[in-house]
């Protein structure tokens, strides 16, 4: 199920609680705000990361946006915030799992490594509203049963809970990367992420492809 806003709506920076309200108003008790990071990188895991908003919600993090929009400093100084803020969780999607089933089919199963982890923590998944980014419901083929997820265009950026997500998965996806690139210093990881900056792809040229790398998405000389 889609929540259509109008065309002509202009999105803005910073994030609110009203779609998240409106929910609740509907009945949920629990909202699940989603939302990827990793999409598309050459290297890495796809991460897809949930944040908790239960009703009553009235306020979140001051400086809270879409990770897209923040400083890697300030993502690192909203990360614990977010944590304090509410419950929440990230799955991952290996390089090798992409070039075996597609990004689309695991991107759905990175989140349901999520909502897994979050049921383990003792939230009722199964009665929350799950609440993604964009057009696409990637997230449902992937469900052993039926939940309630809707869609919405720009919830990263309009709706704190996904905005929370989105700055949950990139933190976590980020540190991964840094951590890669001790191990891979010829790419660049530590500033690219794992995208297709051009040092990536020179050094892809000078050493070959890792097992970190998605070796369908890449075109090399070796």
């Amino acid at each position: 199920m889609t929540l259509e806003r109008a065309d002509a709506e202009v999105i803005s920076k910073d994030p609110t609680l009203d779609v998240e309200a409106a929910l609740f108003a509907e009945g949920a008790q629990i909202v699940i705000g989603m939302d990827e990071v990793g999409r598309g990188a050459i290297a890495g895991p796809v991460a897809v990361g949930a944040h908790v908003i239960l009703t009553g919600t009235d306020s979140f993090p001051e400086g809270l946006r879409d990770s897209k929009l923040l400083s890697e400093k300030r993502r690192d100084a909203l990360a614990p915030l977010v944590a304090e803020w509410g419950t929440g969780a990230v799955g991952y999607a290996s390089a090798e799992e992409i070039d075996e089933r597609g990004i689309t089919a695991m991107l759905g199963e990175a989140a349901r490594r999520a909502l897994l982890e979050l049921h383990r923590a003792g939230v009722s998944v199964d009665t929350a509203v799950i609440l993604l980014d964009g057009n696409q419901d990637w997230l449902t083929p992937c469900l052993r049963k039926p939940l309630d997820v809707r869609t919405r265009v720009g919830a990263d950026r309009a709706c704190a809970s996904v905005a929370a997500a989105s700055v949950r998965a990139k933190v976590e996806r980020d540190s991964l990367m840094r951590e890669a690139h001790e191990a891979h210093p010829e790419y660049a990881w530590g500033s690219n992420k794992g995208y297709g900056a051009k040092a990536h792809y020179e050094g892809i040229e000078a050493h070959g492809l890792t097992e970190l790398h998605r070796h369908t998405w890449i075109k090399t000389s070796r």
